[in-house]
């Protein structure tokens, strides 16, 4: 096997590595799931009939005035802010108080949850609980309840009534702890002189199809675990459907965005019927009907003077993985941590949110997290590194002799490649050992890119200098003159991805050059070519291959010369 072969070698395995991870996806995996949603489309029935959405047709008015109008109780934590709604006892009014739209800490907070009605950009998207049953006079959303707080906080919670006049008394007692997790608990009492069979149920309504990333590595839009299985239908989906319906014993179901969800979860062991439903709005866009995840439990029968008690919890909030894991661990919900989208790789994407995370913890920064998980990754890979560098020094070590050979049997590729194979026999080399430190950065890259994309950790978390967001682009713009120059042809570049094309060139300097000129001009355009490739992908990302990079830098230096002259 000749050098050039060799080179030929590393370039179609990393060229096959990248095919077969992305056609594993769009062959395989994508294909396999679709059909297996399809099928569950298929099968599905609605057994059972909760409240329906119910298309929004009021006018659309301000966000801000519609909450003035009504009376609430006020919602106050370290995490959330908001209002519950005394009409309907709907949860409709909630900002995350710690996580802002940008990186500056005077922009707006993060609108979840709005009244119906509520105009764009943060358009109607609420909780509903409580009972139904039929020729009953229950509780619906133009309840008027009555409350004894007027104040919501982790340790006050409120409790609300309302008398049907025919014998029924509703009381719902709403708690919220310190993080994102309200806990609703209805009951009712039956003072009539007949019995009354009523069905517990939980609804997320959101009036509109939100704007969505619409890439593939990324769900939004409806998400449960019934059953034990992740559903995970898109928007168009449901849309298409109108009504995607499920039997579970326990588990959850909701809406979820890139970083936010809201889920409502019965409590464990509790038979639902769950459903994904869409209502279509008359006149409107196709997607601007309404959306709507609920359940309904098992009905309860309640003789004369019996009462009954049914107990849910509804998360609203961010899905930041530690409180999602604690969450699953106290309230028994299962599979809670799949409300992250850890994508088909999760095997490698989930620990490295766990490690990150860990690291982010401990050293009080998630840049310094990239930098450490960097340095573990290289000590975890490095006897495969120093048997590549090995490799690469005892190639570098016999060029002459390789040129020698190319030089003598130019006119004899056979006899050429016989000689070159006796050559790197003799010296024990394996020249296709040099290829597994790219290929190990392959998978590596993917899945730190799925973290870097949808972890929340990495959301606005600063590096030192000019970076504010890890989870964003660089900021700076080199080829602008940081600015200056506002010319639309020019691409954006900053410095990060240049440091790190710098580092990739001084790396690939110290491998053997390809003897084939054609060959080497690939190689030398290789890292300029990545620079403007990585000059969108996030700042983290392209600071661990940068770092990456230099310790791989240390370790060649090291190995070819002090190691790489001495037999193997």
């Amino acid at each position: 096997m000749t050098n050039k072969d060799s080179n030929n070698n590393l370039i179609i395995a990393i060229l096959l590595s990248v095919a077969i991870l992305v056609g594993f996806h769009y062959l395989y995996e994508k294909p396999r799931m679709e059909a297996y949603r399809q099928q569950q489309l298929l099968q599905q029935k609605a057994t059972a009939e909760p409240a329906k959405p119910v298309p929004a047709t009021v006018e659309l008015r301000d966000r801000d005035g519609i909450i003035r109008e009504g009376k609430r109780i006020k919602i106050e934590t370290a995490e959330l802010h908001g209002s519950l709604n005394l009409k309907g006892a709907r949860l409709d009014d909630l900002a995350l108080v710690k996580y802002r739209e940008t990186v500056d800490k005077t922009s707006p907070q993060i609108i979840l949850l709005s009244p119906a009605g509520s105009a764009l950009p943060n358009g109607a998207y609420y909780a509903e609980f409580g009972w139904l049953g039929s020729d009953v006079d229950v509780p619906n959303a133009d309840t008027l309840w009555q409350s004894d707080k007027q104040i919501l906080t982790p340790t006050q919670p409120a409790r609300l009534t309302w008398d049907n006049g025919k014998g029924l008394l509703f009381e719902r007692i709403v708690a919220i702890d310190d993080k994102f997790m309200f806990t609703i608990t209805d009951r009712v009492k039956n003072s009539s002189t007949g019995s009354v069979t009523l069905y517990p149920f939980g609804l997320i309504a959101r009036h509109g199809k939100p704007h969505t990333n619409d890439f593939y590595v990324l769900h939004e839009g409806p998400i449960g675990v019934m059953g034990g299985t992740l559903q995970d239908p898109t928007y168009a989906d449901v849309i298409k459907q109108g009504k995607i319906a499920a039997s579970s014993n326990g588990g959850w179901l909701g809406i979820t965005d890139k970083y936010w969800l809201t889920a409502l979860a019965p409590i464990a062991g509790e038979d639902v019927t769950a459903a994904f439903t869409y209502a279509a709005e008359v006149d409107a866009a196709k997607e601007q009907g309404t959306f709507q995840s609920d359940f309904r439990g098992t009905p309860v029968t309640l003789a004369a003077g019996a009462d009954a008690e049914h107990v849910q919890h509804f998360f609203a909030g961010a899905k930041e993985l530690r409180t999602l894991d604690d969450y699953a661990s106290r309230y028994k919900i299962p599979r809670f941590y799949d409300a992250i989208d850890f994508g088909w790789y999760w095997f490698f994407t989930k620990p490295f949110l766990y490690l990150l995370d860990f690291l982010g913890h401990l050293f009080g920064s998630f840049g310094l997290a990239i930098l450490a998980f960097t340095v573990i990754l290289k000590i975890v890979t490095l006897p495969l590194s120093m048997k590549s560098y090995r490799s690469m020094a005892h190639m570098k070590e016999i060029q002459p002799k390789l040129k020698e050979l190319q030089d003598k049997y130019q006119d004899d590729k056979q006899k050429l490649g016989l000689e070159m194979m006796a050559l790197y026999k003799r010296e024990k080399i394996n020249p296709m050992s040099g290829c597994w430190p790219n290929l190990m950065q392959i998978p590596i890259f993917f899945a730190l890119y799925k973290v870097l994309y949808v972890g929340i950790e990495m959301r606005h978390a600063p590096f030192y200098g000019w970076i504010h967001d890890l989870s964003a682009p660089d900021p700076t713009s080199v080829l602008t003159l940081f600015g200056t120059l506002d010319w639309a042809f020019i691409p954006h570049l900053g410095v990060w991805p240049i440091l790190m094309g710098l580092s990739m060139f001084a790396q690939q300097k110290m491998s053997p050059a390809p003897p084939d000129k054609t060959q080497a001009r690939m190689f030398m355009f290789m890292p300029l070519i990545f620079t403007f490739m990585m000059g969108q992908v996030a700042a983290g990302l392209i600071i661990y291959w940068t770092w990456s990079n230099i310790i791989g830098i240390g370790q060649q230096w090291f190995i070819m010369h002090k190691i790489g002259g001495h037999k193997k």
